[in-house]
């Protein structure tokens, strides 16, 4: 799987990005700490309604090319599309920030999360421009490029963030909004480089393919509804939570920090099997799809029970990375204890909701996600925290459990979907699987 090892390095990339402005955060003051966590999952849970819709690109150009079909005039289709989401998604989180005081957050607390989400809205059209041609580029297995930006995007943002948030030299000190402003800059900086090195890519038309936008919509519509149900499952407690004690609020963002960087692994390796598995689909090819599928769940296991174990044998080493506050460990320590536990299903249902979209089975994940989360998880984390005065470590037993029913459900249903390919594939003419340049 080195196909998917710069695309690790790229998700990584994303989430330390995260990572360090939470890392800056928890040391200019806990009211900023206790901010961004909330204004964060407020802001990515309307961000991801796009990238849910975005990310069918890859898969569905991957089972164009396994088809034979010609694929480099989607080009500005793509980009076009990825910025009308991006203006659709900054009208939708400006209009939320009238809302945030209405939420029951702590009152001191709310000028600082709504200046957070309003300047942050302005980096969408960066974010979402880098990401869809990361998407198109990876269904060419051109990797290398768009996760290298990603890497050198965290420094970037540590320095700047340093800068703007703390006032250094002659930068004036603006806490929370200077962790904004240095995202707009550095997602606005992702999305352009990567633009101008994909012009060598500007063929056909410049405006829409309605075939192509719809089959598009077709796929990632399922992809953002389960990707909106996953992020509303953990981000939705950070609100909840948020309205007891920013305390726990911070707890749980940084806890979700340190689950997000293991996770972006089988993330990664869940990529890279979209588009292999979507190719093999393509060509009609069950060896090749079932030996991807099996060599990156395998991947996934490994590294998850590694990741786990870790958790469990030196949780305050990780939590200390963060902060050293004696109230933050007390309450973070026993939830990284839980995170250890679901390390497994959450690389497991990742990376079997990376071959069901290579599938184009794109349904299936809003599905188990909305069963596991919305049915199960949540729904019985509450009754925990509330009943059973587990408080926040009540919610992350919920998340354990739901994670647990996402990755049963997902096996059973490729277990019957492998059957019925054999026999369909079997009775086919094989495609060679060669590179295509289309």
């Amino acid at each position: 799987m080195l196909f998917s090892l710069p695309i690790i390095m790229g998700n990584i990339g994303h989430i330390l990005i995260g990572a360090g402005d939470v890392f800056i955060a928890a040391r200019h003051s806990s009211d900023t700490i206790e901010a961004i966590s909330i204004a964060t999952s407020i802001s990515m849970s309307i961000f991801i309604i796009g990238i849910g819709l975005l990310a069918s690109v890859s898969p569905v150009l991957s089972n164009y090319r396994g088809e034979r079909k010609r694929t480099k005039k989607f080009f500005m289709v793509s980009v076009n599309y990825s910025l009308i989401l991006a203006l659709i998604v900054f009208i939708i989180t400006l209009l939320s920030v009238p809302f945030i005081g209405k939420l029951g957050f702590e009152a001191h607390l709310v000028p600082m999360i709504q200046e957070y989400i309003a300047i942050v809205a302005f980096s969408l059209f960066g974010a979402y421009l880098h990401f869809g041609l990361k998407e198109f580029l990876q269904s060419y297995e051109i990797v290398f490029l768009p996760n290298l930006i990603s890497i050198i995007a965290i420094f970037v943002n540590i320095v700047l963030n340093a800068l703007l948030v703390f006032g250094v030299w002659i930068f004036p000190e603006l806490g929370i909004k200077g962790l904004a402003i240095s995202s707009v800059i550095v997602r606005t900086l992702m999305g352009g480089v990567l633009l101008l090195y994909c012009l060598k890519f500007v063929k056909g038309s410049l405006g829409i393919d309605r075939a192509y936008i719809s089959q598009l919509v077709k796929i990632g519509y399922p992809i953002s509804i389960g990707l909106l149900l996953e992020f509303l499952g953990f981000n939705i407690i950070t609100i909840i939570v948020g309205r007891i004690s920013g305390v726990y609020a911070a707890a749980h963002s940084i806890v979700l920090t340190l689950a997000s960087i293991t996770f972006m692994i089988p993330l990664a390796i869940s990529n890279a099997m979209a588009v292999k598995v979507g190719y093999a689909n393509g060509a009609k090819n069950f060896t090749q799809l079932k030996r991807f599928s099996f060599a990156g769940t395998g991947i996934a296991f490994g590294f998850m029970s590694i990741a786990g174990f870790l958790f469990l044998l030196i949780p305050e080493f990780f939590i200390k990375i963060f902060t050293s506050d004696k109230e933050l460990l007390s309450v973070c320590v026993p939830l990284l204890y839980v995170a250890a536990l679901f390390q497994i299903f959450d690389g497991l249902q990742v990376t079997l909701g990376g071959i069901l979209k290579g599938l184009n089975m794109t349904y299936i994940v809003s599905i188990a996600m909305f069963t596991g989360y919305w049915i199960i998880g949540i729904p019985l984390g509450s009754v925990l925290a509330f009943r059973f005065n587990l408080d926040l470590l009540g919610y992350w037993i919920g998340l354990a459990l739901a994670l647990f029913t996402i990755s049963l459900v997902m096996v059973v249903i490729l277990l019957g979907k492998f059957s019925v390919l054999k026999e369909e594939f079997d009775s086919s003419p094989k495609i060679e699987l060669t590179p295509e340049t289309g």
